[in-house]
């Protein structure tokens, strides 16, 4: 009796160059439980292949002709969000990490990475995971703590975001005590700085503040 036959990971290489692509096919096609289904040169044979072969995994660079990488992987996402798209780049810039992220890129790799990380990559978000080079995941903890610094300057403190997002929804001082379970005099100082840290004139411009920055 024979043993049921791994099931092989279908992949699709997606790049301009064809060097880079016949580097990536005689690399994975001696893995064993890697199948080379097809490739592309540009984003439009990309996505007919996608539609045609239904891969499980496709490397996609994102700067290519006729149609870019990150337009391809939104279109690709959005007919078969069952596949699996890796973004493999050269570039580690914020104008193209984040649109291809939100475009539906599960991992994003730069071509310096390592063979040995490829196929982990490629691997880990056939099974589903998600998986970033590792100056992108640096660069992702970056941007998060820019946010942070932009939506509370000056390091507002729990109770004043919550005072805050209270002033948003339009509650006056007694009506934010009773809701936090402090007393209006506490509210009021809490109220001043808000306004003091984050350089506001009055309630009206904090809440319309809040709003903005998402803190409502």
């Amino acid at each position: 009796m024979t043993g049921k036959t791994k099931e092989k990971i279908r992949v699709l290489i997606v790049d301009d160059h064809q060097m880079v692509r016949e580097g990536l096919k005689t690399f994975l096609g001696i893995q064993e439980d890697i199948q080379i289904v097809g490739e592309a040169g540009d984003g439009e044979n990309a996505f007919r292949q996608a539609q045609n072969l239904q891969p499980d995994v496709i490397l996609m660079d994102l700067v290519l002709p006729k149609l870019d990488g990150i337009t391809a992987i939104k279109k690709i996402h959005e007919t078969h969000p069952g596949i699996r798209i890796i973004a493999l780049t050269s570039f580690s810039e914020n104008d193209k990490i984040f649109p291809a992220i939100r475009a539906g890129a599960v991992g994003y790799l730069l071509k310096d990475v390592s063979p040995a990380e490829l196929m982990e990559t490629i691997r880990a978000v056939f099974r589903g995971e998600k998986c970033l080079h590792p100056k992108i995941t640096e660069k992702l903890v970056e941007n998060i703590a820019l946010e942070r610094k932009q939506r509370a300057p000056d390091e507002l403190t729990e109770r004043e975001l919550e005072v805050l997002g209270c002033i948003a929804k339009g509650l006056n001082n007694h009506e934010i005590g009773d809701t936090l379970f402090i007393s209006e005099k506490t509210v009021k100082t809490h109220v001043s700085n808000i306004l003091s840290k984050l350089q506001l004139e009055d309630r009206t411009q904090a809440a319309i503040y809040a709003i903005k920055k998402g803190l409502a």
